[in-house]
């Protein structure tokens, strides 16, 4: 009896010394490093087996500590709608940032529609919103909430001050440009107002990488975000002469990737990342820092350099600016300690603004009261479960003129099936479409829509369900009138 008290007690002072070390021992927060490429298409890289011209050995490093997405997709075939998509969790059609004109002078923050179109257009644009509203509650400023240090390196495109990266959380803002690419070049001499070179011929991406290393070095201690949105490989296409010279003697004239100076950009880009993740293993934080790796859109295939494309996305259809496939189907590599199973692979589809609520799902964070996401969290993903969500949405009010363009549209991509609803250009202004199988067809040579007109009904609902859920609760009227026989690109519009 006697041993057994003391044996109770000596029970309950240990569970009591264990419990005040564990209340007192610091909690270990992942750290985030969120890198951004920009016009960097799916078949711009080996993760895929797509490319025998460019070379990208340190996304594959980052690829074996994590998971590579087979089936990830931006928001937009643009940047700026994309680059909201990822800080709110929603869509462009909630932001209403569907166009990347957010270096433009006029502030814009709320969309309307365009009172003229070009003649052989039925349906009238969207006039996008020109700057990310800082009423909205940014995964920078929900990070910074639960004590993380943040930065942003590289390009933005959001907006200039007061709409800048240090009204939407965060800490440090290297170098501080809104503009749409590097100014003036890659290789400096720059024109960056508030950032100049420290040597002769330095690579912005070199620049970048210094800086980002430079302060993850302050900040080792302590959880951090690091976006790291990089200007690579955006136009204007240019690189360090001896990478051009390098690829120059690689090029395949019977190649659809032949451009030299394009894939010494890829490789720019390429270095930058095996820069940070090279600072992560020194620093000793490897095993408590994240890596999320993604593209704002699809490879650039329609201008031109070295008497070329930039890039071939083949074998998606089409690119940058389109809805195709090879304007929103992007890489996407995800490395997170204890959750990503090193070296795997997923064909779920995922879009950009599922990383918000991914990110503060696995940090155990909560969204702000009312805060709506239209992405959703991929964390079951990681462990190889399935999604409950039936598809994702391309808002794309705008018909650019590129090569393959489409008039305003939408698609929706359900698992192998993928619908276009194009705004009112059917008969009598009613809407017409585009199905693929992209299973069978993942190049949508095929368009289905006429085989199989009660999968285009039921997918058309989801559709409609996705527009008018989003429009009524952001800055977008409903319009259901016509005018001069156009009826508005906008969501919501009457269906005849």
């Amino acid at each position: 009896m006697h041993y057994t008290i003391i044996m109770i007690h000596y029970l309950a002072a240990l569970s009591a010394a264990f419990t005040f070390h564990a209340a007192a021992a610091p909690v270990a927060k992942t750290n985030i490093i969120f890198i951004l490429s920009d016009d960097l298409g799916w078949s711009d890289t080996t993760l895929y087996g797509t490319t025998k011209f460019y070379k990208t050995p340190n996304l594959e490093r980052l690829a074996k500590r994590g998971m590579t997405f087979s089936r990830a997709y931006s928001a937009s075939p643009l940047c700026s709608p994309t680059r909201a998509s990822i800080l709110t969790g929603q869509n462009p059609a909630r932001t209403g940032i569907t166009a990347p004109n957010c270096h433009i002078g006029q502030v814009v923050l709320k969309a309307t529609v365009s009172q003229k179109a070009p003649p052989n257009q039925k349906a009238l644009p969207i006039e996008s919103v020109s700057r990310l509203d800082t009423t909205k509650f940014t995964l920078a400023k929900a990070l910074k909430e639960a004590g993380y240090a943040t930065a942003h390196f590289g390009k933005w495109h959001l907006g200039s001050n007061p709409y800048s990266p240090l009204q939407h959380g965060f800490d440090v803002d290297i170098p501080h440009t809104a503009g749409p690419g590097p100014e003036g070049s890659y290789v400096a001499p720059w024109k960056f107002k508030d950032l100049k070179e420290k040597t002769p011929n330095e690579h912005i991406e070199d620049r970048m990488g210094d800086e980002a290393v430079a302060w993850m070095e302050k900040n080792k201690d302590r959880p951090f975000f690091l976006n790291y949105w990089q200007f690579s490989v955006h136009a204007p296409f240019d690189a360090k002469k001896s990478l051009v010279e390098k690829y120059r003697a690689l090029v395949d004239p019977a190649d659809s990737q032949r451009s030299p100076t394009y894939a010494a950009m890829v490789e720019s880009m390429d270095d930058s990342v095996g820069k940070l993740m090279d600072a992560v293993d020194r620093l000793g934080i490897a095993d408590r820092t994240a890596f999320v790796f993604f593209s704002d859109n699809g490879g650039n295939a329609y201008d031109t350099i070295d008497d070329t494309a930039p890039t071939a996305n083949t074998p998606l259809r089409s690119g940058k600016a389109t809805i195709y496939e090879g304007g929103t189907r992007v890489p996407c590599v995800v490395s997170w300690p204890d959750v990503t199973l090193a070296g795997s692979r997923s064909e779920t589809v995922i879009h950009s603004p599922d990383f918000y609520p991914t990110i503060l799902d696995l940090l155990h964070l909560k969204p702000q009261e009312g805060q709506i996401f239209d992405g959703v969290s991929i964390a079951d993903t990681f462990a190889g479960k399935p999604l409950s969500r039936e598809a994702i949405f391309t808002y794309f009010p705008h018909s650019p003129g590129v090569p393959d363009t489409l008039p305003p549209a939408v698609a929706l991509i359900g698992d192998q099936w993928k619908l276009i609803r194009l705004f009112h250009q059917g008969e009598d202004t009613a809407h017409d479409y585009r199905l693929y199988d992209l299973k069978s067809d993942i190049g949508e040579t095929h368009d289905l829509s006429r085989e199989q007109p009660e999968r285009v009904k039921a997918l058309d609902a989801l559709i409609e369900k996705f527009l008018v859920g989003t429009q009524l609760s952001s800055q977008h009227p409903i319009q259901l009138t016509i005018l001069k026989l156009r009826s508005l690109s906008l969501p919501g519009a009457d269906q005849r």
